[in-house]
């Protein structure tokens, strides 16, 4: 599983140089991952943005993303979850992973009707993200300035990772998210 994420060089250099992070990364605060490339262009600026001048591709154990499906609390009330908002409020004060549905956006930044999640994790899922679950830290940023110069020419030479929807290894999970059933797909931009 590919997640991104954006950042100031010495927190990229650290983790692509150690493949995890620390140094200047901070595990005392909320760090989101987005599975979704063209999200993470619309809220990076494609790396032009002060402190996410740098795209980190992150290669996570399958396992681990279900863990955090699993155990994520929605930003947003869910009735057919939580009996009540009190329920909710507890739930979100006390869950490493936050879960927040956003609309995707297309390569321009325009917001698009289908939605893109990106998870937030703290405390001790934050460290097992870095410690234990990832992969690979791939720098992706030398990728995305190029994709950002041929975006200038038009969307038809754009090229971006290919995406395909991701189903929980368990149903319950996939209820959870909001997911409602295994979906076809068909990408729209490959590599």
């Amino acid at each position: 599983m590919v997640v991104y994420q954006a950042y100031r060089p010495a927190i990229a250099d650290y983790a692509v140089n150690h493949q995890r992070f620390g140094g200047e990364f901070s595990f005392t605060r909320m760090s989101w991952v987005k599975p979704n490339f063209l999200w993470m262009m619309y809220r990076s600026g494609w790396a032009t943005k002060e402190g996410q001048e740098r795209i980190l591709a992150l290669w996570l154990q399958r396992d681990f993303f279900d863990e955090l499906l699993a155990s994520a609390v929605a930003s947003s009330f869910d009735s057919n979850r939580y009996a009540t908002r009190d329920d909710w409020a507890t739930a979100i004060e006390t869950s490493d992973v936050r879960l927040q549905w956003d609309p995707d956006h297309d390569p321009h930044g325009k917001p698009l009707a289908r939605r893109a999640v990106q998870l937030g994790l703290r405390g001790p899922s934050l460290r097992r993200f870095s410690d234990e679950a990832i992969v690979k830290v791939e720098d992706i940023t030398p990728f995305v300035q190029q994709q950002r110069d041929l975006l200038e020419q038009g969307v038809d030479s754009l090229f971006t990772p290919l995406e395909l929807v991701y189903w929980p290894a368990n149903s319950n999970t996939a209820n959870s998210v909001g997911l409602d059933a295994p979906l076809s797909y068909a990408p729209t931009h490959t590599t």
